[in-house]
């Protein structure tokens, strides 16, 4: 089975529409069809990015979030990293990269293409939700 690791960014577009990101979690990741990784530092992000008042204007965002974090609780694989790497331009991106190798994750899921540049880093294949989805569906 597949591993990712989703950017929190595909979390955050997931909520809001139900296109591709949306698709990925629920038909991919929740029917446990691939294998979601996170570590500790990814699921403070999720927890902290999806509670920020800033997405209280999107219907229903904050009861989505709720039930994402309790199935990503329930369903993911825990990593716990120990390399440091300082790949991407935000520093505070490295984590996702860090996990993927850690975690020899398949594909590392993100839109965020302005910092992650590569297509591809240590066998982990960096692509954007529309691209993977295209690619493995």
């Amino acid at each position: 089975m597949q591993k990712i690791v989703l950017d929190t960014n595909v979390i955050v577009s997931a909520l809001i529409s139900e296109g591709i990101p949306f698709k990925i979690i629920n038909e991919l990741a929740f029917e446990k069809k691939v294998i979601i990784c996170i570590s500790d530092p990814i699921f403070e992000e999720y927890v902290e990015v999806l509670n920020r008042p800033k997405f209280s204007d999107f219907k229903d965002f904050r009861s989505k979030a709720e039930v994402f974090i309790s199935k990503v609780e329930d369903i993911a694989i825990k990593f716990f990293p120990n390399i440091k790497l300082n790949i991407i331009s935000d520093e505070d991106d490295n984590k996702f990269l860090e996990l993927s190798i850690f975690a020899k994750a398949d594909f590392l899921i993100t839109g965020n293409t302005n910092d992650f540049t590569q297509k591809e880093y240590k066998g982990v294949k960096i692509v954007t939700p529309r691209e993977y989805w295209d690619q493995n569906t």
